[in-house]
């Protein structure tokens, strides 16, 4: 346990990020599972406004260190081949 001033301000500050980067995690997986569903149903069109939405807030998770930066482009780049050719077997 933390006795020191420091170190309870430390843990305190510990909890507070971990709380965010929990939610960041988390709206990502969400946003990530919407464009899986859209893959998994076939359907191009939703699934290409997914992506869109999806792209942006996986490289904000990078930018904050929520998934390294290579995780989140190598992400982006396999799932817009995914739906990518949904349109090539329509």
């Amino acid at each position: 346990m933390a006795n020191t001033k420091s170190a309870k301000k430390a843990v305190r500050q510990i909890d507070r990020r971990t709380a965010v980067n929990r939610q960041r995690r988390s709206k990502m997986r969400t946003f990530l599972r919407k464009v899986e569903e859209a893959i998994a149903a076939g359907d191009q069109g939703v699934a290409k406004t997914a992506l869109a939405a999806a792209e942006p807030i996986l490289m904000r998770a990078a930018q904050k260190g929520i998934v390294h930066k290579n995780t989140a482009s190598r992400k982006v780049s396999r799932l817009s081949a995914r739906v990518k050719a949904l349109g090539a077997t329509a």
